[in-house]
This record gives C-alpha cells, structure tokens and sequence, in this order.
C-alpha cells in the first residue's frame, strides 16, 4: 500500500492495517502515518471553515461545515444515477439546504412540521439511493445546523452565497471524481422507485417522520436548540434494527462520560482552554474507531460551543438529555412506525385489488 493510499484509510481501516505488522519500528511507523492523517485532517478542516468564516461571516461557519462535509462525502459516493443528472441533483440539494431550514423558523410549529417532512423526505429521495453510503447523514445534519444556527438579512444573504459557492465546488469535485461512471438511471427514476413495500422506501419515511417529529415535540415543550436533538436522532436512526439498537446502547452513556470528562478537563486545565477542548474532542473522535468513543469525544466539541451559551452545568446536562430522550425516542419510534406502516401497506393492497375488482 502506498503513502497516499494509506491515508484514504478510514480509522478502522488504518487501525486494522496497523495491527497488520509484526515489526516493532513498522508498527510505529505506520502509526506515525496515521497520526499525520489526523493532523492533516484537522489542519483543512480547520483552515476551510475559517475561511468561509472571513468571506460569508462568523455566523456562517456552520456553513463551511456543511459544504466541507458534502465535498468529502460526494467525491466518493454517487447518486446512481447519470452523472449529469447527479451534478444537477446536488444544486437541488442545495437549495432546499438553503430555504427549508429558513422556512420552518418562520412558520407555526405545525406548519414549520409539514416543511421539515417535505424538505427531510426530499434530501432522502434526491440524497441517499444507496442507504449503506450514508450520504442522508450529513444532508439531514446540513438541515438541522442551519435551522439551529439560523441568520437574517444580510447574515443570510451571505448564506445563500456561500451556499451557492459551496453547491459549485462539491459539483465540481462530484462531476471530476464520477464523470467515468455509467449509469442508465435518470433522475426521473429516484421518484419513480419511491415504493411503500421497499425496505429503502420504508426507512425514508421513518427517517423523515422520526426527526421530523421530535423537532415538533421539542419545540412544543419549548427546549432549547431543538436541533440538538434532532441530531441526535439522526445519529441512531439507521436502517436496521440491530445497528440502531447498538448505536441507541452507546448514545446516552457515551454522552455521559463525554460530560464528565468536560467538566474534569474544564477545572483541570488552565484557564482559557475551553476552545482547545473542541480541538480536543475533534483529536478524540479522529483516533476513534467505534461509534462508542466517537460518541463520548463528539460531546467535547459540542460542549465547547454550548457551555458559553448556556453555561457549564446547565450546558452538559442539556447536552445528556437531548441524546438519552432523542435516541430512546428513536428506538420507540421504531417499534410503532413499524407495524403501522404494514398496516397502511395492508390498507392500499386492498384498495388496490377492490378498485382493479371493479
């Protein structure tokens, strides 16, 4: 394996490779690659999102982010669909990231409930084809971070720019990197398998009424940052039953643990250190491989940014309810959607045959 090619390695990939020698002075160097990658890593990241900072407004950070994350995610998967009509999905993309969160925070939270189901079911249709890629992930999280870190006039027209920036080079990057690819499916065909009775189909839909619910409940019980929350249901809303189950394990404890060793941090190290506990938490979630650990170092990063805002204590307990409630709500969700969806399904197959009947 080459140099280059080992730092495409995710975590796993570069921890299972290590483990690969034998020979002591391999092993390290090896980890030394690794180690490199991280700081690489951290370093872009870093360096991108400052700079979308300085030409949109530190209040849209949350933008380079999302462009960022799409950039690294879409340059490895497609939509599977024609790679003309891909690179034409993504504007679409875009601009529903760019007026649904928008919308749902000046509507009634019934209505602003109707614009997160269209515009969540839209990024899962358009998005996320083949569900083991993801792609929903940072789509969903995209939604979420502009509708919890909202902006106005001129804010957000600095938004929709650096949006339309950010839709050019994650276009750009998708188009140089899929242009090879030969598809038959149009994107006409990502609306025409919408089907009740797919497993893809059936995860959308509880994807969609899941986080779109809990926004609706979390704004009704007026707690703060719904989108905390919605992000956490996000995380542990997976596919299938038993990757959610372990993820929903993981979730509150993680959290948990990730708060105490905030707060240890927090009066241990010197005055002033709370910006670097973001870095740190970011470190931590790079070394980790298990969704367990990524979840304890995560809380670092989020803490860093709510402590200021809500304070230390109130920050970490907030922080640790929104994981505990967002991922057992997911897990209930889960076991009521379920049978009632094959209700429904059970519902318009009997329509369907009385009405061919006659």
């Amino acid at each position: 394996m080459t140099f280059y090619q080992e730092l495409q390695l995710n975590q796993a990939g570069s921890k299972s490779y290590i483990a690969s020698f034998k020979d002591p002075k391999e092993k390290w160097r090896h980890i030394g690659i690794y180690l490199f990658k991280i700081f690489l890593n951290i370093a872009f990241c870093t360096a991108f999102i400052a700079l979308y900072s300085v030409v949109f407004g530190k209040e849209n950070s949350t933008v380079g982010l999302a462009v960022l994350l799409c950039i690294m995610v879409f340059r490895n998967a497609d939509f599977g669909i024609r790679v003309s009509h891909g690179t034409l999905n993504i504007f679409i993309v875009f601009a529903i990231l760019a007026i649904g969160p928008k919308l749902s925070n000046l509507l009634p939270a019934g209505w602003a409930f109707c614009t997160n189901v269209l515009c969540i079911m839209l990024l899962m249709v358009l998005g996320c084809h083949n569900v083991i890629m993801s792609n929903q992930s940072t789509l969903i999280l995209a939604y979420l971070l502009f509708q919890g870190y909202d902006v106005s006039g001129q804010g957000y027209e600095k938004r929709l720019a650096g949006l339309f920036v950010g839709a050019l080079l994650t276009a750009g990057v998708f188009y140089r990197n899929h242009r090879k690819k030969i598809y038959k499916r149009t994107f006409k065909n990502l609306f025409q398998e919408f089907d009740l009775t797919s497993a893809r189909t059936q995860w959308q839909l509880r994807f969609t009424f899941t986080i779109s619910s809990i926004l609706l409940i979390a704004t009704l019980l007026h707690i703060p940052k719904p989108m905390w929350i919605g992000i956490a249901a996000m995380s542990v809303c997976m596919p299938f039953r038993n990757d959610m189950s372990e993820r929903v394990k993981f979730r509150g404890p993680g959290n948990l643990l990730g708060g105490v060793l905030f707060l240890a941090a927090y009066f241990l190290l010197p005055e002033g250190v709370l910006s670097y506990l973001g870095i740190l938490g970011g470190i931590g979630t790079g070394l980790s491989a298990s969704y367990g650990w990524q979840t304890v170092f995560n809380a670092f990063s989020s803490l860093a940014v709510a402590t200021p805002v809500f304070g230390l204590t109130s920050a970490i307990l907030l922080r640790v309810f929104n994981n505990v409630f967002g991922s057992v709500y997911t897990w209930l969700f889960e076991r009521i959607f379920e049978p009632f969806l094959s209700m429904l399904i059970h519902l318009v197959d009997s329509v369907n045959h009385r009405w061919q009947a006659v």
